[in-house]
């Protein structure tokens, strides 16, 4: 349903509803069609936890009729249903989703549009849009990731061409519809439910870049040397198979090249990164920024110490720092790892090669790949692959 006063259903939806005792939404959807439910109507509210709401489902001997919001199969709740209960969704009706009417009231062709939902979900798949250029993305809102604060973020990283287009409390009397440039976004406050389009009106290819400049990048403490080198970047980032991977790890971040590099080549990636010193952040912020990168899970502090339990198992790590304890950085992420994980290490003299194939062998992995190279007059560096056996 939509967010009409006095919704108007198809007669087979007024049967159902006569025919039904059990009823279930949020209490916006009880509140519209309290006046149409049958006498001695028991009303069930989707709230958090939602594991509450699956016990009195279940603790039921008869069918329920839910009440929701849009299309129930386009983010919509029955999809979760679907997942709770297989094969227990007798039927589903559906009414235009809120990105269908807010394109319409704007009279704006959406065949083309790319969909994302903030709606308790993470920024991946919007980052993702952005960096791969989208000229015109979809985003469903919830209370806590508001416009004026994915037009903050989106200016912050670059990302400033877009106009915003936001509808409120779409389908109904109270419905409202503006159009922003980003910056009169921020700071505003909107009526909830909402979502919204962000549009490119001068739409660019996305061209995945290949070799990030060490001069583009700030540096620590103005020591350029520390920025791993482009060739080496890209060797390194090669042998990551991160075109094969969800979740990458980078370890000893610096100035966090090889994540940007690594986030900007593969949009759909977790990127996951660790610098000891302090420095790391104000490095990582400043450069993200400046390549345009944003989505970037950044830690600063002793790896060893850090508690991962909560990060996203890596598939692919690079050790771009490890404080002088190699073997330990490589048994802690080889664990975490599994036997189907890769990583990649660049070394730069003959007791840190020592030391690494020392690691690899202690964890029961191997060396799958191995070259040297030379960049300009600095000294050689042997880029090398482990995965396991």
């Amino acid at each position: 349903m939509n967010d009409e006063q006095c919704p108007l259903f198809s007669p087979e939806v007024q049967q159902l509803i006569a025919q039904h005792r059990v009823f279930s939404g949020g209490r916006r959807h009880r509140e519209l069609v309290a006046d149409i439910l049958p006498a001695g109507a028991v009303w069930i509210d989707i709230i958090v936890p939602l594991s509450a709401v699956y016990q009195e489902y279940r603790a039921l001997d008869e069918p329920v009729l839910v009440f929701a919001s849009g299309d129930p199969l386009f983010f919509g709740f029955t999809t979760t249903l679907m997942r709770e209960f297989p094969g227990q969704v007798a039927q589903t009706f559906p009414s235009f989703s809120s990105l269908q009417m807010l394109a319409h009231s704007l009279r704006l062709p959406y065949h083309d549009m790319r969909v994302v939902s903030l709606t308790g979900r993470p920024w991946l798949e919007l980052d993702r849009a952005l960096i791969e250029r989208a000229a015109k993305v979809g985003v469903l809102t919830d209370k806590k990731n508001t416009p004026a604060l994915i037009a903050q973020r989106m200016i912050d990283y670059g990302y400033t061409g877009y106009q915003m287009h936001i509808g409120v409390r779409l389908g109904g009397s109270r419905e409202e519809v503006y159009s922003f440039p980003l910056h009169e976004v921020v700071g505003r406050e909107f009526g909830h439910p909402n979502c919204l389009i962000i549009e490119d009106p001068q739409p660019t290819a996305y061209d995945a870049p290949i070799g990030l400049q060490e001069l583009d990048f700030f540096p620590l403490n103005g020591r350029v040397n520390m920025i791993t080198k482009m060739p080496v970047r890209l060797v390194s980032l090669s042998l990551l198979e991160l075109e094969r991977r969800r979740s990458f790890w980078d370890v000893g971040f610096c100035t966090g090249s090889v994540s940007i590099e690594a986030k900007l080549r593969y949009p759909h990636l977790l990127v996951t990164s660790f610098e000891v010193r302090p420095e790391g952040k104000e490095l990582m912020e400043v450069n993200s920024r400046r390549f345009h990168a944003p989505g970037i899970d950044y830690h600063i502090g002793d790896f060893l110490s850090q508690d991962l339990e909560s990060l996203p198992r890596p598939e692919a790590a690079f050790i771009g720092g490890h404080g002088g304890r190699l073997i330990e950085f490589v048994e802690r992420l080889t664990a975490l790892m599994g036997a189907d994980g890769v990583l990649v290490f660049n070394s730069v003299s003959e007791e840190t090669l020592a030391l690494f194939r020392e690691a690899i062998e202690r964890v029961g992995w191997h060396i799958s790949y191995e070259t040297l190279l030379t960049v300009d007059a600095h000294n050689p560096i042997t880029i090398l692959q482990a995965k396991g056996k």
